[in-house]
């Protein structure tokens, strides 16, 4: 937490401001019950009504004042705590773009979701709290104290006694809670994950027909979350009877010691009704400082879990070069080399990809196959270093991937994931991320050669037609094609489809492997598949089994020679 709090270092002068114009207020409050008081022991007293009116208009005007300095106090604390949260979510989404996959992977989204939405949120409100309460609560309590002394020492000492009594029950109260409030809040961000998970895989559980499954272990998790909040709750419900208690009580020993001392002429009736205002005042503002304590303590707890992702290091930042920044590429080199390439996901048993050595020449065609599960998404996000290598080397034109600044390295690679994912805006924006100097005539380049020429022309503004947030408003084949066409963009030396074309025709994907093969440029391109159609036209074909290869060569040779080839492609043709 203490870390996050230099995001207010822009807003010095708004957190001395903010409780400045708070103790201004607290002190105009503290002076209202001496107004009472003279109003009492002079106006009513001696009958005097212009003395009432003048303190009349004397106590408005400070409820003006103190209403004008609250305002502003409130104004300044709202802008420090919201420039503070600006500052946290600026920070903490830069940060998680510094990420690797490994990060995000050990991370999770849902984690970095709610970090940047309600942990933010809650530290923010925690801020404002404070620069409002923390210092007027304390204030007003002992200024009620203070000012007790200065009407009567004999009865101040009955303040004396009950605020410490006070502070130890609301303490206590809180240091038994408090923890428990922290509980509350790991079983409410368990209910806000299934939660998401549900939303989310909606359609998944439909189809399994796992509604009433989902349904009770979300009561389950919500039940925990009430009982847990029930049980703090019993707590919590002590504080306003016992403070109550303890004040009335305290009330009752001042209005009694407070009747003795008015009939020996020691203090006078108005000076007995502003001791037990500020006996009142007292118990509004332990309880402000008690839910305050609250309110920092969730703050402070949100902070330490925004403070870890925070403190969280990219295993691969971006200028990371392995202190060979100017060695150049060897053009005679072949474009991509794995040299005895092992990969290791964090936390895992074994290796997801074992001795993996094989080499691509420039304006090669590659295709990567395998069963589900074999390891081929992993062999190609080593080549942008998606994922480093665990063992072995990955080499493009001779030179080690790590040895490239990230940016150097993904200028060069152009990848399509197996998602298709388009982003909210327009066909145009989303195509100008492969390129965002990009000419029309080059974006229509790029989509003759991906086939979604047709996809934009049908689309009512071509280019500047509106896309929905994940492209909702396309059909998946068109989705793909326009992922395509943006990686396509940038004209890209290592072009990678990952499993890409799944929801395209066979035609449709032909026309777009013999367009790609005709690239200005002839990039390397390497097609992930499940289909033995799709990349039986590569100059070489990458059989995958359990993260080892299992074969490799043209697709005759592999119906010859590779076993595992042999029964993909028997079961995809086996009824041609």
């Amino acid at each position: 937490m203490k870390k996050l709090l230099a995001y207010l270092k822009n807003y010095k002068k708004e957190c001395v401001l903010a409780p400045l114009f708070k103790m201004l207020e607290a002190t105009f409050e503290l002076i209202v019950p001496l107004a009472v008081s003279a109003v009492i022991d002079v106006g009513i007293a001696e009958q005097d009504r212009n003395f009432i009116w003048k303190m009349s208009l004397l106590m408005v005007a400070l409820g003006l004042i103190g209403l004008l300095c609250s305002v502003t106090a409130q104004y300044f604390a709202a802008k420090a705590a919201a420039g503070f949260g600006t500052g946290v979510r600026h920070a903490l989404f830069a940060h998680i773009q510094t990420f690797s996959f490994s990060e995000i992977d050990r991370a999770g989204t849902a984690t970095l979701i709610t970090r940047m939405t309600s942990d933010i949120n809650q530290v923010q409100s925690g801020v404002n709290m404070v620069l409002r309460l923390f210092l007027r609560s304390p204030f007003i309590v002992f200024g009620a104290m203070v000012m007790a002394f200065t009407i009567d020492v004999k009865a101040a000492l009955i303040f004396a006694v009950t605020i410490p009594l006070l502070s130890l029950v609301v303490f206590g109260i809180m240091a038994v809670s408090i923890p428990l409030y922290r509980k509350v809040q790991e079983r409410l961000d368990k209910v806000l994950g299934i939660t998401r998970e549900n939303l989310t895989g909606a359609r998944v559980i439909r189809a399994f027909h796992k509604e009433e499954e989902e349904k009770r272990r979300f009561e389950e998790g919500l039940e925990s979350l009430t009982s847990m909040q029930n049980y703090v709750g019993k707590i919590s419900a002590f504080l306003n009877p016992l403070t109550f208690i303890m004040i009335n009580a305290a009330t009752i020993v001042l209005l009694y010691t407070g009747a003795v001392q008015v009939n020996i002429g020691s203090l006078t009736q108005g000076e007995v009704v502003a001791l037990v205002n500020y006996m009142s005042q007292i118990l509004v503002e332990l309880i402000k400082l008690a839910n305050l304590i609250i309110t920092i303590t969730k703050a402070a707890a949100c902070g330490k879990r925004i403070s870890s992702i925070l403190e969280m290091k990219s295993s691969m930042p971006a200028e990371q070069t392995g202190g060979k920044a100017f060695q150049p590429v060897n053009r005679r080199s072949p474009m991509v080399q794995f040299s005895h390439v092992g990969m290791a996901y964090q936390g895992a048993g074994a290796e997801s990809l074992s001795d993996i050595d094989f080499s691509v020449e420039k304006g090669e065609t590659v295709g990567v196959i395998g069963g589900t599960g074999s390891g081929k998404t992993t062999l190609v996000h080593l080549i942008p270093r998606f994922y480093d290598a665990t063992a072995g080397e990955v080499l493009i034109q001779g030179k080690n991937v790590k040895e490239f600044s990230l940016e150097e390295l993904r200028q060069k690679v152009g990848i399509v994931m197996q998602k298709a994912v388009l982003f909210q805006g327009t066909i145009r924006e989303n195509l100008c991320w492969g390129k965002a100097d990009a000419t029309d005539q080059e974006l229509f380049q790029a989509l003759d050669t991906a086939q979604a020429r047709e996809v934009v022309e049908g689309k009512e503004g071509k280019l500047d037609a509106p896309v929905e947030q994940g492209g909702k408003n396309f059909s998946g084949g068109q989705r793909q094609r326009l992922t395509i066409a943006r990686a396509l963009v940038r004209k890209p030396e290592i072009l990678i489809l990952d499993d890409s074309a799944s929801a395209l025709d066979y035609a449709t994907d032909a026309r777009l492997r013999k367009a790609i093969r005709e690239m200005e440029g002839t990039p390397t391109v390497f097609i992930v598949s499940q289909r033995t159609s799709s990349i039986q036209h590569a100059d070489k074909i990458i059989v995958l089994d359990d993260g080892e290869i299992a074969g490799m060569g043209t697709h005759e040779e592999l119906l010859q020679h590779c076993q595992v080839y042999q029964e993909i492609h028997e079961s995809q043709f086996k009824n041609q």
